[in-house]
This record gives C-alpha cells, sequence and structure tokens, in this order.
C-alpha cells in the first residue's frame, strides 16, 4: 500500500480522506522576518494559524497539501509547531519557487557536467528529511509564470531529476494567461517525466475550455486551486468551468482548493481582505461545494475531486 509522507510521519494514500491540493500554512520571506523581528509574532501567528486550520478540520477537510518550499519560506518546524495541536494531515513540499533567476546560492553550483545541486537537495528533503528533521517532503514543487527563464528551465529539469529519483509527485505552478502549463508539459515530458504524475497548479484560472483540454490530453492533472482569487477569476466563472468538464467526464482530471495561507507577508494589513474577501480555507466547503451542486456536479463527481483524485496523485506509482 502506498503511503504518503506528512508533518506528522507516513500516511496511507488511502487514509488521506477529504484533501484540498494547494494550501499555505505560512508564506514568508525569511530574511526580512529575521532581520525586523519587530514585524513578526511567532505566538500569535502561529496561535493564528492553528484556529485557521481547525475551522477547517471541522468542515470535514482531512489533508491539506502545503506547496511551501524555498523560495516561500518554508520552514518545517514551525509547521510542525502549528500542526500539532491540529489534527489535520498536512503533506510538504520540497523544490524551489521562482519565477525567474535562480538564487544566487546556485548560480555556480553545477548545472551541466555534474550532478545538478538541486536535484541533490530535493532528493534529501524527500529521502532523508527536511531541514535536519524527520519529516520528509511528499511531493516536488516548481513555478513558471510568463515564460521559460534559463533559471526556471533549471528548476523544472532538476524536480524532474528528483522525480525519476524518488518517485513522488510534481506540481507546477503555471499561468493560464501566459499557457505556460502547456511549456512546464514540453520540459518534463523532454525530461522522461510522466505527466500522469504531473499537476498543474491554478489551472482553474482560466476558463478557457481548448487551453484546458489541451493539459488534460496531455495527461496532467488540473489544479482547480484559487477559490476566493475573484480578482484573477470570478467565483461563478470557476464553477462553471468545473461543471463542464464534469460533465464531459473529467472530475478524475480535477482538484480543489483555495491556494490560501494562515499567513502571507506579501500583503499590508488589510490589504488582503479587501481585495480578496473570499480567499480563506473554508469558503470551498461554504460556498463553492454548494454552487457545484447547484451547477449540475453529482456528489460523486465532488467526491472524485476531493478524495479520489488526490489519493491517486499521491498513490500512483509508489506501491
Amino acid at each position: 500500500m502506498a503511503e504518503v509522507q506528512t508533518v506528522r510521519g507516513p500516511v496511507p494514500a488511502t487514509g488521506l480522506g477529504t484533501v484540498l491540493m494547494h494550501e499555505h500554512v505560512f508564506v514568508l520571506n525569511e530574511e526580512i522576518r529575521q532581520n525586523y523581528p519587530e514585524l513578526w509574532d511567532e505566538e500569535e501567528q502561529v496561535a493564528a494559524a492553528v484556529a485557521r486550520l481547525r475551522a477547517l478540520k471541522d468542515r470535514g477537510v482531512d489533508t491539506i497539501a502545503d506547496p511551501t518550499v524555498v523560495g516561500l519560506g518554508r520552514d518545517i518546524r514551525r509547521v510542525a509547531r502549528v500542526n500539532e495541536q491540529v489534527g489535520l494531515n498536512i503533506i510538504p513540499a520540497t523544490g524551489l519557487y521562482t519565477y525567474n533567476d535562480v538564487p544566487f546560492f546556485f548560480r555556480f553550483r553545477s548545472a551541466r557536467g555534474g550532478d545538478e545541486t538541486m536535484a541533490g537537495m530535493f532528493t534529501r528533503d524527500i529521502t532523508a528529511g527536511i531541514a535536519g528533521t524527520s519529516i520528509k517532503a511528499g511531493f516536488l514543487k516548481c513555478a513558471i509564470e510568463e515564460e521559460l527563464t534559463p533559471g526556471v528551465e533549471r528548476v523544472l529539469k532538476a524536480v524532474a531529476e528528483a522525480h525519476k529519483r524518488t518517485g513522488v509527485p510534481i506540481m507546477v505552478h503555471t499561468s493560464p494567461g501566459h499557457g505556460t502549463g502547456l511549456v512546464a508539459q514540453q520540459v518534463l515530458r523532454g525530461e522522461g517525466v510522466d505527466l500522469g504524475r504531473v499537476l498543474l497548479a491554478h489551472s482553474g484560472d482560466s476558463a478557457d475550455l481548448d487551453y484546458l483540454h489541451r493539459l488534460i490530453d496531455g495527461g496532467s492533472y488540473l489544479g482547480m486551486d484559487r477559490f476566493g482569487l475573484d480578482v484573477l477569476l470570478p467565483t461563478d466563472q470557476r464553477v462553471a468551468t468545473i461543471a463542464k468538464l464534469a460533465a464531459e467526464g473529467y472530475a478524475g482530471r480535477m482538484v480543489l482548493a483555495h491556494d490560501a495561507a494562515c499567513h502571507i507577508d506579501w500583503f499590508p494589513p488589510g490589504v488582503r481582505e479587501r481585495m480578496a474577501p473570499n480567499w480563506y480555507f473554508t469558503f470551498i466547503h461554504d460556498t463553492v461545494l454548494p454552487a457545484l451542486r447547484e451547477a449540475g456536479v453529482a456528489e460523486p463527481q465532488i467526491t472524485t475531486m476531493l478524495v479520489d483524485t488526490p489519493r491517486d496523485y499521491f498513490s500512483a506509482g509508489r506501491d
């Protein structure tokens, strides 16, 4: 039986239950936080995270996949501290988040003609543990926003290599407006990755069915994972798109989430709430699922997106 690594240890893939496939506990600039500690209250933020995740658990969510990696302020010990107080599975990730260049740390470390430094680091997170802990990563994460820069391509290839070494699945942040889900598929396919092990995050930012069909035809899963971010695409259009794809038989190629965070330091206080008032962890269960049912999405299809597809994504090739 396939097991999935979580912050609290391995869990059978069949025991993940209801899963939101793209949620962050904390998104931080750790260098800012460490050098300007007056901007961060550790106890307050941990307590707030516990409260938000408990509310999610109360809605019936059993598991979240947290794609917070280097570049987004991953601190696995802080997440573990939160998880000690919440009966929720949190699946951590490894990888690197950049839209352009790799950090200077990697600039002069091998990219060609030798072992890729990043691939070795990602592999160690998966096989040995993250940051000297026994907590292992359960999936890989990378990003491609507007274009395939040399730095982004290097990260994609390093993620592909770590995937081939370990068998854990891949999640890619993409931008439908720039068609980068297709670019990610092209690069990963060229590296020998089975695209059926790839989740293209933020595909739900698009209502372009032709584009989404091309991603599905390529074999990948679609992340319909930014509910609440109406500034990118209104909820009714997101719901209608899922309903159309489900009616075509594609519920098994979609997963749901918000891409929300207990705390994200990208916005000054109050801005996130004004910009996206529905961008919070329980919006799917409180509002989206009723809307999907009203749009004709059957209960078994909702279960597929929340339970069956995440289980398949994490368990394929791991038996």
